[in-house]
């Protein structure tokens, strides 16, 4: 084994019980032996240098391409052991060096202009539809699940969108107007016209997404209420009553946070209430992943809370709330590593063996990274009128009360919109 790599693994891999078996085939011991035993197994010289000066991208990419073996566990067990090592320990100098340059070049990376914008999504999003039918539940929900409780997947999700719901103040107010940016395959527009009787209008720029949405919208009897179209928000002109955007933030891109947050400024109503839910950084903020920038997310960022909160006082905005829901990612994640990893065999049928290998590199890496990194997310709810909501939190609970009731007179799923408001009774 090359000594900066040995001595890159003995610096960072100080609990836990690694192997690494070079390609000499020479095994080499990490770690403490406590816990179990990973094994990981390097192809090639080549492989041993990439992973020496670039573990952050090389680890992941060799798994990807076959060069680098688990065994004795998963690829999750691996990488959770490596990062719950690195939140106590740091890189070697010359392993950390890319960080400063990569840092200093992530408005280039992130700078999204439309037409680039609609090709970065178009790499993660217009892929075989058939690959997220894999994992996701059957609303389509590919953002952080809530668990107030919740057990199961589709549970969680039902619970995200009626809390997303209750924070944009819809329960009483039937026929507002809500815009939901980055919408997705239409699960929250859908949800919002059918409990609360909204007016969607959702708009994405991914080519799968909005055929499916229109078609689920068309499908659930909701066309008049949910009208999805193939535009940036950049583009979008009109005021409205709401609006709500999930896990679209991350794909703006730091050099684009005035324009996103002047749109949010300009599209709401004065009298209005927007709700942005974004993955976030719990510590100061750094680069993208370069796996993640490379093959999964191109031009995605995820900010720290501190990025954020300048690019809205700019705007005018004002923050009225923000909760940081912590480990509900990791727990989503688990569940969409768990449910791909039983199904893998069909992803390898679809789009090959080194799609399914960069797909569970990307699901577990992420699942570990909210685990032991720092990754959060963040609800931010916005106004532009210091009054416009209820001074406590009080009316967040009675609304998801309300929109509980509805889920269950209307099967979760079905029903017509609601035209008068439940409320909550006492406990």
């Amino acid at each position: 084994m090359q000594r900066l790599l040995e001595t890159l693994f003995s610096r960072v891999i100080t609990s836990g019980d690694l192997t690494v078996v070079d390609s000499n085939g020479t095994p080499h011991h990490f770690g403490d032996r406590h816990g179990g035993s990973l094994r990981l197994l390097i192809a090639d010289t080549w492989t041993e240098r990439r992973i020496a000066f670039d573990p952050e991208f090389a680890i992941p990419d060799s798994y990807m391409r076959g060069r680098l073996v688990v065994e004795g566990g998963s690829l999750y067990d691996f990488l959770a052991l490596a990062m719950r090592n690195l939140a106590a320990a740091r890189l070697p100098g010359w392993a950390s060096a890319l960080v400063p340059l990569r840092v200093a070049t992530r408005r280039l990376a992130q700078f999204n202009p439309m037409p680039r914008a609609r090709r970065n999504v178009a790499r993660h999003y217009d892929i075989d539809p058939r690959i997220y039918d894999l994992f996701l539940d059957g609303d389509q929900q590919y953002s952080c699940a809530y668990f107030d409780g919740a057990t199961d997947l589709e549970s969680a999700q039902l619970a995200k969108k009626r809390h997303i719901a209750a924070k944009l103040d819809l329960a009483a107010h039937p026929g507002v107007s809500v815009l939901d940016i980055g919408c997705g395959w239409g699960g929250m527009a859908l949800y919002l016209a059918r409990l609360c009787g909204s007016r969607v209008t959702g708009i994405t720029l991914s080519r799968n997404q909005l055929d499916r949405a229109r078609a689920r919208a068309a499908a659930a009897g909701l066309a008049h209420l949910v009208n999805v179209l193939p535009l940036d928000y950049r583009r979008l002109t009109g005021r409205f009553d709401r609006i709500v955007s999930v896990g679209m933030f991350e794909h703006v891109g730091i050099a684009h946070y005035d324009q996103y947050f002047q749109a949010v400024a300009r599209l709401l109503d004065d009298d209005g209430v927007a709700l942005i839910h974004s993955i976030g950084r719990s510590d100061t903020p750094t680069a993208t992943n370069p796996f993640i920038a490379r093959h999964i997310f191109p031009g995605g960022y995820i900010p720290a809370l501190s990025e954020m909160v300048s690019p809205i006082e700019r705007a005018g905005l004002i923050i009225t709330d923000v909760e940081v829901l912590r480990l509900h990612y990791a727990e989503t994640l688990r569940m969409w590593r768990e449910r791909f990893t039983a199904r893998r065999a069909e992803a390898v049928a679809i789009s090959g063996e080194a799609f399914a290998r960069m797909w569970e590199t990307y699901l577990a890496g992420a699942e570990a990274a909210f685990r032991y990194q720092g990754l959060v997310v963040f609800q931010v709810q916005l106004v532009k009128r210091v009054d416009r909501l209820p001074t406590t939190r009080g009316y967040m609970a009675d609304a998801e009360w309300a929109l509980a009731a509805r889920e269950a007179n209307a099967g979760a799923g079905g029903g017509r919109p609601p035209v008068v408001a439940a409320s909550r009774s006492s406990p």
